[in-house]
């Protein structure tokens, strides 16, 4: 008998999982699954218990056996592992609640993974990887690994580029949730729909055709962003709607991302995340209170099937993404999806090697990208900006560098240049010590050297 599929997933007790399970479910039939291991740290054993345990039910439900094995031994459980998926967050979303009140409380943007507060995650979590992947060579070392974990992009050019893990793929559920939109808009089934999808993650754009060739891009910006529309132009649950300026998105020809809303409408996008702080109502303050709830749902014995209240978490659909470029993988089904992978020349504007998001194949052999060519100067230069602040992260965060972390600050369009930008750097590095090894001397020297820092940071927590 042929051995069936080991799944291990990095941050099991996130409240995902029934998610990810769903979508093993349903794809059954293509999967032959024989183990599921979902693994956590020390801090997340009562969650991991509690989603295991609705993990097991899930499938016992479905008349299936797979064995569900709960473990914080990380290295043991990678054993022989045909896949891995990672999902976690370092310092859990305590550390994105610092992420986003630090930078906030300086009148500028703090976002899970756009400006200072997307950066310092690079930072914790790129190390975190490279641990993961060093246990991969020794444990699993064909496995491939499929990294929905943030900032996505970044993790997973470091994954490729810095650690050597070719057999990587980053997801992110924004194509996933885009595509919806538009088939809505468009009163089409998606089915009915081809997407055409590039850039980097979370700063990306797409066009979009019907069956008979017919490019409807064109018409779907001026349904989504003419002035007298009504609707919310984006369905992104964790993004507020800043609106665009129609005659730009009609002089680029493509369809943004939601995360542009960052970039395009930058005053009025701090200025509602400003409310937010100033009200106790950071992004990161909702979701601890929606995880609350999520958690007190999963604790029911009765309850066998994922809750539609999962999909008011700002991540939805990641988990049945990574699903399925599971099964594409293992049947080379050669499903069409938006993938981080490396560019290969898809992307004329940026470096081979680099990782891009973008359509793919995704074949036995991992993922193909579609060819898309150059963009024009203005999202070209935007692009080149930004992937250029990327790679300065991931310098920084595998070198412990603090020349290139405050280089990237001065890069990044979410953060003025400066004094401002070289406070807030110190202060989110000392707010994340305990995460950030690489960075121990240059944090020894900011509390030695800079007592306002560490005043200002433990006071402000204090109020999380």
């Amino acid at each position: 008998m042929a051995k069936g599929i080991k799944i291990v997933t990095i941050g099991g007790g996130s409240s995902y999982t029934p998610e990810l399970i769903e979508g093993y479910i349903k794809r059954k039939d293509e999967l032959p699954i024989e183990e599921i291991v979902l693994v956590d740290i020390e801090a997340g054993q009562e969650k991991l218990n509690i989603v295991g345990e609705m993990a097991k039910r899930m499938i016992k439900a479905a008349g299936l056996d797979w064995k569900v094995t709960l473990t914080l031994d990380r290295f043991n459980a990678l054993k022989d592992a045909d896949f891995v998926t990672t999902q976690f967050r370092v310092g859990l979303l305590d550390a994105r609640v610092k992420d986003e009140r630090i930078p906030l409380s300086h009148g500028i943007l703090g976002q899970e993974t756009n400006g200072a507060g997307g950066m310092l995650k690079a930072m914790r979590t790129i190390p975190v990887i490279d641990s993961i992947i060093e246990d991969m060579r020794q444990q699993c070392p064909n496995a491939w690994l499929i990294n929905f974990t943030n900032p996505a992009g970044m993790v997973t050019e470091a994954a490729i580029n810095e650690f050597g893990w070719e057999r990587t793929i980053g997801l992110c559920n924004v194509p996933i949730t885009h595509c919806m939109d538009v088939s809505e808009k468009l009163n089409v089934e998606q089915a009915e729909l081809n997407f055409q999808f590039a850039g980097i993650n979370h700063f990306h754009w797409h066009r979009v055709w019907d069956k008979a060739g017919n490019e409807r891009t064109k018409e779907v910006i001026d349904l989504l962003y003419k002035e007298d529309e009504d609707a919310p132009d984006s369905a992104l649950k964790n993004i507020h709607d800043a609106g665009y300026n129609v005659d730009q998105i009609q002089d680029l020809g493509l369809l943004p991302c939601g995360y542009h809303h960052y970039y395009y409408s930058e005053d009025i996008m701090l200025e509602h995340s400003i409310e937010e702080f100033k009200n106790g109502e950071t992004r990161a303050q909702v979701v601890k209170e929606t995880e609350r709830s999520l958690f007190e749902l999963y604790k029911n014995a009765e309850l066998d099937y994922k809750p539609e209240e999962l999909t008011q978490r700002g991540g939805t659909y990641y988990s049945d993404a990574a699903c399925e470029v599971i099964a594409s993988i293992y049947n080379d089904k050669r499903t069409q999806m938006v993938v981080s992978t490396q560019n290969k020349g898809a992307i004329a504007d940026l470096p081979y090697n680099s990782i891009i998001e973008v359509s793919a194949e995704i074949t036995s052999h991992g993922a193909m990208p579609y060819n898309w060519g150059s963009f024009m100067p203005a999202a070209r230069g935007m692009l080149q900006l930004m992937k250029g602040m990327e790679e300065t992260v991931i310098r920084a965060a595998v070198e412990g560098n603090y020349g290139a972390a405050l280089h990237a600050f001065t890069i990044n369009p979410l953060v003025p240049a400066g004094n401002t930008a070289k406070r807030v750097l110190d202060e989110l590095l000392y707010a994340h010590k305990e995460h950030l090894p690489q960075f121990a001397e240059k944090i020894k020297e900011i509390e030695a050297k800079q007592p306002e820092v560490v005043e200002y940071v433990d006071e402000l927590m204090k109020s999380n």
